[in-house]
């Protein structure tokens, strides 16, 4: 596991060592052991390492034997013993015990569609000398990241943007189009980035660069659903806990301390009670408490570790929400709005202080149907509304209706096709949609220009390869949310500690299988997860975990809102200098503020988008000294002029 980085120059050009150790140095934090850079000419690779396996000879970056084929890779190869035997059978030499090894020889023999045989996770840098090729690669899932961009003769890639701004500044020109998706969605989505020059690689996929241009394609994608019958339930039991238990095991290779995250939920109970049968000693487990028990889990990991005899650690965090704020916003490159990101924080934290590695059950909900949207939204299916009368509402009652009528956004979901109800219900500010009044005329129109943010999910949902809607929205959620919110939160803060998590629900084979399931062992007679729950029982997780309502790893952040913050970090929203920015009518935010402080409506998941996209903006942007007027030129000069008549 580790962080990389470097650039490649066509046409003659030379890549300094000290740009690429300056991207490094961007990236610290997900490597604290080891850099390793080597530069040849018009190629720089370099990475930073947190030492897993081979922790003596497994410096990056690899090379074959020839030393004309270089790797830098960050993540983990399960599958790599076999591909080791076969390549060394091959007559391969390897001159390391590392998992980045297989990486290189297996090129030698597959080219590019090396990456179809590797289980795990990954990002791949490798550069081939002989045919002057760069080759980037992302795992199947999006577990690890992998942003690019050209710039200016050369292709730059990182593991995060941070290291692409470090040698090259002027890509901090924001793209108003992902600021919208980010309104939409609380996040951006692949292959988008906050950045109109830099992108992320979108997960399954390769990338090639030669001779100044790169061509991007997709090696892998979920398969079709609902193909297979196990042929009874018993039968479907035993194969997904003979798969599951399989995925685990191969996850506990490692020359450090391993442990695994465990919140109390199906997921990771499940991963815990495999864990421990598979464990020759007990698995250590961390989770973290809130004070408000509403939204503490803690009770049920503590059950669960109770049932396994795991080496239990809890932290009860009353973290200082303003002091982590500030904090997570200069780490996070691109606005991102999901708020669970500081108990994910905290708790990796807290096992970052034992272990280096932690398994966890990311992945459940999208495989096997677990989110409360899914029952909501098969349950508003049954209503057929007509659409000239859906539209009828949507243009003329909508508008007029005030915002505090409860109702009035229920209203307008039903109003919607089937496909779009579910979109419509993945998104917190649809500022082309539901929520333009909230938005300044001029964001409005400049947003009609762009691309409609439901595009790309439309497509998703149309091309799934599935004929039932359920299985449609789990491969939408799959490309989208799973990855760009889930893996992203999750990356992002456990690295931010310096710990590795490892997700056995998402091994590409697994999937593959569960997928193909047919819907009734996923969701029946309203238990959603049902076979997971099944094997749950199974294997001893106590039932009142299992049974309960669903609460995710969420904050309580109606109190904090109502309470804690109100008077201090909400300020931030009606300040003039937020409020100049022109996203955003001031009477539209104040009035947002006072409904939910009077308790009208619970707007805590808007007010919290809105606060991290200006600090975003304050503690990102505008400590790099990028433009945070993004859309409006003119909005520039009116501004400048505010400015100078307040300074006089």
């Amino acid at each position: 596991m580790c962080g990389i980085a470097g650039a490649v120059a066509h046409s003659g050009g030379y890549v300094d060592p000290a740009d690429v150790h300056s991207m490094c140095q961007t990236i610290v934090h997900r490597g604290p052991d080891d850099e390793g850079i080597h530069t040849q000419g018009c190629v720089g690779l370099g990475m930073r390492r947190l030492s897993i396996i081979d922790l003596s000879t497994g410096r990056q970056p690899i090379h074959n034997e020839d030393k004309n084929i270089w790797v830098v890779f960050n993540g983990e190869i399960y599958n790599f013993p076999e591909l080791r035997r076969d390549l060394e059978t091959r007559g391969h030499q390897f001159y390391t015990h590392t998992d980045t090894e297989v990486i290189v020889h297996l090129y030698e023999e597959l080219g590019a569609d090396c990456v179809k045989k590797l289980r795990g996770m990954f990002a791949i840098a490798l550069y081939d000398f002989r045919q002057e090729v760069l080759l980037l690669a992302r795992d199947r899932l999006g577990k690890k990241p992998l942003y690019y961009a050209q710039h200016q003769g050369r292709l730059l890639f990182a593991s995060e943007i941070k290291a692409l701004l470090a040698v090259a500044p002027e890509l901090a020109e924001v793209n108003p189009e992902s600021l919208l998706q980010f309104f939409y969605f609380a996040y951006i989505p692949d292959p988008y980035s906050a950045f109109q020059k830099i992108a992320k690689l979108p997960p399954g996929h390769l990338a090639e660069y030669k001779n100044g241009e790169i061509h991007v394609r997709q090696y892998w994608d979920i398969p079709t659903y609902c193909n297979y019958d196990p042929g009874s339930e018993e039968e479907c039991l035993e194969e997904l806990q003979r798969r599951l238990e399989e995925a685990v095991r191969i996850r506990l290779i490692s020359d450090v301390p391993l442990g695994a995250l465990l919140s109390g939920g199906v997921d990771s109970s499940v991963v815990v009670g495999l864990m421990a049968r598979v464990s020759s000693s007990p698995v250590k487990t961390f989770s973290i408490a809130f004070g408000k028990d509403d939204y503490n889990e803690a009770k049920h990991a503590r059950a669960v570790a109770q049932r396994f005899a795991t080496d239990h650690h809890e932290l009860m965090v009353e973290p200082n929400i303003a002091e982590t704020l500030e904090m997570l916003s200069h780490m996070m490159e691109e606005p991102f709005g999901d708020s669970s990101v500081i108990p994910t924080y905290y708790v990796s934290k807290l096992a970052r202080q034992h272990v280096t590695v932690a398994l966890s059950g990311d992945g459940g909900d999208e495989l096997f149907a677990g989110y409360d949207r899914y029952v909501v939204n098969l349950r508003r299916s049954r209503c057929r509304i007509p659409p000239w009368m859906g539209r009828l509402y949507r243009k003329h009652v909508y508008p007029v209706l005030p915002q505090n009528v409860r109702g009035r956004k229920l209203a307008w979901n039903i109003s919607l096709p089937l496909r779009e109800r579910y979109l419509d219900s993945l998104s917190f500010l649809p500022a082309m949609h539901r929520e333009r009044s909230l938005f300044t005329d001029d964001f409005v129109a400049n947003a009609r220009e762009w691309a409609d943010p439901f595009r790309q999910f439309s497509e998703y949902y149309d091309r799934a390869p599935a004929s039932d809607p359920l299985s449609r929205l789990l491969y939408l959620d799959s490309k989208t949310y799973l990855t760009a919110d889930i893996l992203t939160k999750v990356d992002r803060m456990s690295m931010a500690t310096s710990l590795e998590v490892r997700c056995p629900l998402l091994d590409h084979e697994f999937i593959e299988w569960v997928a193909s399931l047919p819907v009734k062992y996923k969701f029946q007679s309203g238990t959603r997860k049902y076979i997971l729950k099944k094997l749950a029982e199974r294997i001893g997780v106590p039932r009142e975990v299992l049974y309960r309502r669903k609460q995710g790893f969420s904050l309580p952040l109606v109190h904090w809102m109502r309470h804690e913050l109100k008077h201090g970090l909400l300020s931030i929203l009606t300040e003039p200098r937020t409020l100049q920015r022109g996203y955003f009518k001031p009477e539209a935010i104040r009035a947002l503020l006072d409904q939910h402080f009077r308790g009208y409506r619970d707007r805590a998941g808007v007010i919290w988008l809105l606060l991290v996209f200006e600090l975003w903006h304050r503690n990102f942007l505008e400590a790099r000294g990028a433009s945070t007027h993004i859309f409006m030129p003119e909005l520039v000069s009116a501004n400048v002029a505010v400015h100078a008549e307040n300074a006089s």
